[in-house]
């Protein structure tokens, strides 16, 4: 599990991200000083960047129809501009008119670890409102480390298999010793497959990539849709290149001014939301796995489940058996959009009932596990990313334990587990480039700052304190249950963003939507 990933797949597409089970924190990274610039191509920084924002891009066919896609390069280093490069994968659906055309919209589903590439040809390129893919050309930039972009690698297929079984909620010594070996084999994993780009895969760094890519394309200031740990990028952006900044859309946001500590304990706080709101809906219905009864009686079911599973898992129908931890990740997985929960339902029934094989495909669709037994890259590369942005929360099990009771008041159902996962940064094999600060980006244009008041991922106060800090911030609220809100069915939400998008115009602060 990854105790602090941003990511969901609804029914129709993926959509953005966010953490769960085993990960350090979406956090913030030390920004870099600001810079000014006159043209799409210019940069003040420093001269020999001029190669890299002065690059051509050689568009070809994709093999996915009304896509194509090109290589951006950039420095692995931006201290050693002069040094080794990385490859980045760009991929874009051109404006489909009619209307002016406004430039390139490049778009983020967060992580880390998402493929930005996938989302575009897969949703955003063909499922984004018409009239704003009439007037812009749809782009993604893979991050690097990400799918594509110099994929951050960890364990093979059957390693991943044993590290997402291994037991998150130890009961003794044993089992804490046996957590912690499999934290530190995976961050040895990374090291020894990964050891150029694992310390050059930080969010400062992916923004500056989007600066280089802005200006290849020809676009005098950026425009942007980030979702749940995207938000988060385009926070960084607008921190680095606030006078490069154009119309910004942060969807389910993050709080950047927050430690890895606090980014974890208020996520699971959030996943405690969506499962009241999930168990208020299921116990209404005369065939409820979790009873009848109240949303408390409920909670109280759900944890027995778990710990009948930490005593004896129940088979699959494969080789896997579903255990506490698996289970664990499928249920949440499914907090992330409502459309899940009959799933869940059928899911939970069935392992209640001696078959696993609900749950597991749910834990699977999570960590992006193909039926040939092989994992993408995401939860490589989200931990890559989260380790490098924030100093770990701990820096032993022992402040796993000291931290263990608060997890537990922000959610009895979830809150021992994800408190132990947030310990896979201790052993990090890099040190971490970030550090947790406010993000105001002073002279920006207007931001718009997206929340959702159930929101299991990035919970809504996240979405209320960025918009705050961003001195140009807007918040638009979305009254309603699943992460992110943009293109999940609210009318109110789509045309304010689409206004915003379209006119320049952001709607009115505080605007309330459901």
């Amino acid at each position: 599990m990854d105790s602090r990933r941003l990511l969901r797949t609804s029914a129709t597409a993926l959509a953005a991200a966010g953490l769960i089970l085993s990960g350090c924190s979406g956090g913030s990274g030390a920004a870099a000083p600001r810079t000014t610039a006159s043209a799409p191509g210019a940069s003040s920084e420093a001269p020999k960047l001029k190669k890299f924002y002065a690059q051509k891009l050689k568009w070809r066919d994709c093999g996915v129809e009304g896509f194509q896609c090109a290589t951006l390069r950039a420095p692995l280093d931006y201290a050693k501009p002069d040094g080794e490069e990385v490859e980045l994968a760009v991929s874009r659906a051109r404006a489909t008119g009619p209307g002016k055309r406004l430039g390139s919209l490049l778009v983020n589903p967060g992580g880390p670890g998402g493929s930005a590439v996938g989302y575009l040809q897969g949703y955003a390129g063909i499922g984004y409102p018409a009239p704003v893919r009439a007037r812009y050309d749809m782009v993604a930039v893979d991050p690097r480390g990400v799918a594509r972009s110099e994929p951050v690698e960890c364990l093979t297929g059957p390693q991943m298999d044993t590290y997402t079984q291994v037991d998150q909620t130890p009961d003794d010594t044993a089992e804490v010793n046996a957590l912690s070996a499999a934290f530190k084999g995976f961050a040895a994993g990374c090291e020894k497959k990964s050891q150029q780009v694992l310390p050059h895969v930080s969010t400062v760094e992916t923004a500056r990539d989007m600066d280089i890519l802005r200006a290849v394309l020809g676009d005098e200031k950026l425009t942007y849709v980030g979702a749940s740990y995207g938000t988060f990028l385009g926070a960084t952006y607008a921190e680095l290149f606030p006078d490069r900044t154009g119309r910004l859309v942060l969807d389910g946001a993050m709080d950047p001014s927050l430690s890895a500590l606090d980014l974890n304990r208020d996520q699971t706080a959030g996943f405690e939301t969506a499962f009241k709101a999930f168990a208020a809906d299921c116990v209404g219905k005369p065939d409820c796995p979790l009873g009848t009864g109240t949303v408390a009686a409920a909670g109280e079911a759900m944890k027995k489940f778990f710990r009948d599973l930490d005593a004896k898992p129940v088979p699959t129908g494969e080789s896997r058996e579903l255990g506490e931890s698996l289970a664990t990740t499928g249920v949440i997985a499914a907090m992330y959009d409502e459309g899940a929960w009959p799933q869940l339902r059928e899911a939970l029934a069935q392992a209640m009932s001696g078959e696993g094989s609900g749950l597991l495909a749910l834990a699977d669709s999570y960590y992006e596990r193909e039926t040939d037994g092989t994992y993408a890259n995401l939860m490589s590369a989200n931990a890559a990313v989260n380790c490098l942005d924030l100093p770990p929360a701990y820096t032993d099990p022992a402040g796993v334990e000291k931290a263990v009771p608060s997890f537990e008041k922000a959610s009895p159902v979830f809150g021992a587990g994800l408190a132990w996962a947030a310990l896979n940064c201790t052993y990090w094999p890099t040190p971490p480039t970030g550090r947790p600060h406010r993000i105001t980006a002073e002279g920006a244009a207007p931001i718009l700052v997206v929340g959702t008041t159930r929101d299991p991922a990035t919970p809504y106060h996240w979405a209320q304190s960025l918009a705050e800090q961003l001195s140009s911030g807007t918040l638009l609220t979305y009254e309603g249950d699943g992460h992110t809100a943009y293109g999940r069915g609210s009318d109110c939400i789509d045309t304010a963003i689409n206004t915003y998008l379209l006119e320049g115009t952001p709607p009115a602060d505080g605007k309330r939507c459901s």
